[in-house]
């Protein structure tokens, strides 16, 4: 038998190596073969390359060079060992050497399974203590955060506040500057009929040409408009500055608003991640990037500016609402004083063409109604023309669905007759439906000139009864305090 391979220090299958004595004969020379192993140590068994096989030593000690003599008569007697196992047996290993061998095998397995034992206990340790760690940091992060959030809805909610009352304050001075202005244009019209009063009072002839409380009245009514429409137009002047600084106000809040809008959006999503979230990345370098502009006090006080001047420019245009207020009421109560005149009754042909106009209001009314029909009319036959339209497809369909039935299947059956019979009479209705639809849309034709007409008489009546109340008094037209100040 040969054993091939290779030990820590022995190698078999080699060739044979010179004992120092022959007293033996010579072995078969053993084949050469190159050796194809490697020796493989385990982890912790480094160290136990350093001994060898202490049989093989001492039987090699224990031999010695013989005189010739000697070596004839030995190499008279016979072998004891077969020359093939010679080499074998002088490599074996001692029991102490495989004792020794186990024991340091199981002192390594038991020092580096110690070691190992060791490694994992702190490993986990480590791991339980940055994991505490980092599950800590990021829930404080997490109540930051919330915190954030708290104070921006705090001052978000501040200037949403302050920002709806300034834009009721703007749209509420919007509105008395248009009263204003309204006023003010409204003030023509009684200014011009005090004026044509006096001018028309020039012509008087003969004793009543005179300078008497009624002619007085009109030239202190005329002085009065004149100086209420300048108050009017610098107020109005006024109120357009302060809408200007209002609407600056207005932007500077609604910028702030925004802001706050984003960065609360931003930081409730940085709240709600998670360490499962899809959109988390790495973003190396981030923390040593710092584009921060303010802290937590300029940042509080930035809303706060901005809430503070947003009321010192409501308060501002309080007062000049008040102040146009105060105006509107004693320009009504003035101007109720120098009116104390009325006008006479309505004439006869007013009566009639007020009554005229009344029958052609009640006409167009009428037309109005029928051409509501009719629309309604076209409507109706439309969906009609249009609903016959797919049973018509159906009828069809089925018609050339049918001619492709092979040979003697070709059949003029009933359902045949039936399908030609359903195409011509919806065929028919369509035709007819048609028919009556052009009717009734010229008929609505029709009622659209009647109205037409209709509205042309009374906008000739309504001229008509406007030269009419010319005739009339003039002091009729001075205007209501509600149209004064833009209501009606």
């Amino acid at each position: 038998m040969e054993f091939l391979g290779t030990t820590q220090t022995t190698n078999y299958c080699g060739p044979k190596k010179a004992c120092g004595f022959s007293a033996l004969p010579p072995a078969a020379p053993a084949s050469e073969i190159q050796e194809c192993y490697q020796p493989y140590y385990l982890p912790g068994s480094r160290y136990l390359n350093s001994w060898g096989p202490s049989l093989f030593y001492k039987i090699s000690n224990a031999q010695t060079c013989m005189d010739e003599g000697a070596t004839c008569r030995s190499a008279l007697r016979p072998p004891t060992i077969l020359p093939a196992l010679r080499s074998a047996l002088f490599c074996r290993y001692s029991p102490h050497d495989w004792d020794r061998s186990n024991e340091l095998q199981m002192r390594g397995a038991e020092a580096s399974r110690l070691w190992a034992s060791r490694l994992t206990g702190d490993s986990m340790r480590l791991m339980q203590d940055k994991d505490q760690l980092t599950r800590q940091m990021q829930e404080g992060t997490s109540r930051n955060l919330g915190q954030r959030l708290s104070d921006i809805g705090f001052w978000k909610s501040e200037l949403g506040y302050e920002l709806e009352r300034l834009l009721k304050e703007n749209h509420s001075l919007e509105t008395v500057k248009r009263q204003l202005e309204c006023a003010a244009e409204e003030l023509n019209c009684p200014l011009q009929v005090a004026l044509e009063c006096l001018y028309h009072r020039e012509k008087r002839i003969g004793i009543d040409l005179v300078h008497d409380n009624v002619e007085k009245n009109l030239i202190r009514e005329v002085d009065l408009l004149k100086c209420y429409q300048e108050q009017m137009r610098k107020l109005a002047q006024r109120i357009d500055i302060q809408m200007r600084d209002n609407r600056d106000a207005q932007h500077a809040l609604e910028r702030d608003f925004e802001d706050k809008t984003s960065a609360q959006f931003i930081d409730e999503q940085c709240f709600n991640l998670r360490n499962t979230s899809d959109c988390i990345s790495f973003f190396h370098g981030m923390e040593k990037v710092d584009g921060t502009i303010s802290v937590p006090e300029t940042w509080a006080k930035f809303s706060s500016d901005n809430i503070r001047h947003s009321q010192n420019m409501r308060a501002n245009s309080i007062r000049l609402r008040e102040e146009a207020e105060n105006l509107f009421e004693n320009l009504s109560d003035q101007m109720w004083k120098q009116f104390t005149h009325t006008s006479l009754a309505f004439s006869a042909r007013i009566s009639e063409v007020t009554d005229a106009k009344n029958k052609l209001q009640t006409q167009l009314a009428k037309t109005l109604q029928e051409i509501f029909q009719a629309e309604n009319t076209i409507m109706l036959l439309e969906r009609s023309i249009m609903a016959k339209e797919c049973p018509l497809k159906v009828a069809q369909t089925r018609l050339e669905c049918r001619t492709r039935r092979p040979n003697v299947e070709l059949c003029r059956d009933i359902p045949q007759f039936k399908l030609v019979n359903e195409v011509f009479t919806i065929d028919d209705t369509l035709q007819t439906l048609k028919l009556r639809l052009r009717e009734t849309q010229d008929t609505l034709q029709l009622l659209v000139m009647t109205k037409r007409r209709l509205e042309h008489e009374l906008a000739i009546k309504a001229n008509t009864l406007c030269i009419d109340k010319k005739c009339m008094s003039m002091r009729k037209t001075f205007p209501c305090t509600p149209r004064l100040v833009g209501y009606t």
